[in-house]
């Protein structure tokens, strides 16, 4: 098999919104692009080239864009992973995921995001560009009253799911701050997410709601889009066959994609770290809990979640 093409992404830096295509392949390449998968214009490259590296790239800042790049016999249909929103930080298309069959999670459908009361006119503007259709929000009913969704007309359905294992309001992360190991409380935060019943019945309701054949593209989203979210992108990715490795480095870049938004607090309060970041064994310590009451992730999935697998996999994994 041709392996011309070993990786690509779409890098953009958050305040200026300037592209660059990074970019690992071999030989000749060209990028072609559209509003979506369907509408990509294969009769004129956007930009060529040869080989690997940082190639900077025209493309608009209001609206979603899908490339597709061939090189040799290679051809990769791709997006932007991380959205970029000026009122948001940790917001993230799970598309272009691999799962363990080698089938990639589809772009444009499934989208993990942190608050969205902060998003700009052009953010909403690019959101309707997609076009989104349902909002699960996560946060409980005084932080969703006090910090309300900002969403673009395209939203039909807005779906408020509360989960609040651990106290996740700032009330209770002041509250947190006093507890004197804070990486033991999310360990057992994020166990609790799978084992709570409200919780566990809170991610059943979002199930049904992602298995709907009308609610995608689908945004779901708590406060800082780590915890909560964190643990609904870890399932959905588990439902459609991802590994634990994989799901893992997904769920660990919300470090990357909050530091600016958290960094400037954190060095004065470096003892709050922990809850503004995320760890490795917290994610773990809810994984564990799935297997150990369970059996299997997937048993867990099924059986307590309620979750079609293979409707699950048509829906969101390409073919």
């Amino acid at each position: 098999m041709n392996k011309a093409i070993v990786r690509a992404q779409i890098i953009r830096e958050k305040y200026t919104k300037e592209a660059t295509l990074s970019l690992e392949a071999e030989g000749n390449w060209s990028l072609y692009a559209g509003s979506s998968i369907e509408t990509i214009n294969l009769s004129v490259p956007i930009l060529t080239g040869n080989g690997s590296g940082l190639f900077p790239l025209k493309v608009s800042t209001s609206i979603r864009i899908y490339f597709e790049l061939h090189c040799g016999k290679d051809k990769l249909v791709f997006a932007e992973k991380h959205l970029p929103m000026a009122g948001g930080y940790n917001f993230r298309d799970l598309g272009g995921i691999k799962n363990s069959e080698g089938r990639s999670v589809k772009w444009g459908k499934l989208f993990r995001a942190d608050e969205l009361s902060n998003l700009t006119e052009d953010d909403v503007k690019y959101l309707s560009s997609i076009p989104i259709t349902s909002v699960i929000d996560f946060r409980a009913q005084n932080e969703a009253r006090r910090s309300p969704d900002k969403l673009p007309d395209t939203v039909q359905f807005a779906y408020p799911i509360t989960i609040t294992p651990g106290n996740l309001s700032s009330e209770g992360i002041q509250a947190n701050l006093l507890k004197t190991n804070i990486d033991s409380h999310m360990k057992h935060m994020n166990r609790l997410l799978v084992s709570d019943p409200a919780c566990v019945r809170a991610f059943r309701i979002f199930f049904a709601i992602v298995q709907n054949n009308l609610s995608a593209p689908l945004i779901f989203h708590c406060s800082a889009g780590k915890d909560r979210a964190g643990m609904a992108a870890a399932l959905v990715l588990f439902a459609l066959g991802v590994d634990e490795a994989t799901v893992m480095e997904d769920y660990l870049m919300s470090k990357v994609y909050l530091s600016d938004k958290y960094d400037a607090f954190i060095a004065r309060y470096p003892r709050a770290e922990s809850i503004f970041t995320v760890k490795r064994m917290f994610l773990q310590a809810g994984i564990n809990q799935m297997k150990r009451d369970y059996g299997s992730i997937q048993d867990f999935l099924t059986k307590e979640l309620k979750v079609d697998v293979v409707k699950m996999r048509r829906l969101y994994l390409e073919k």
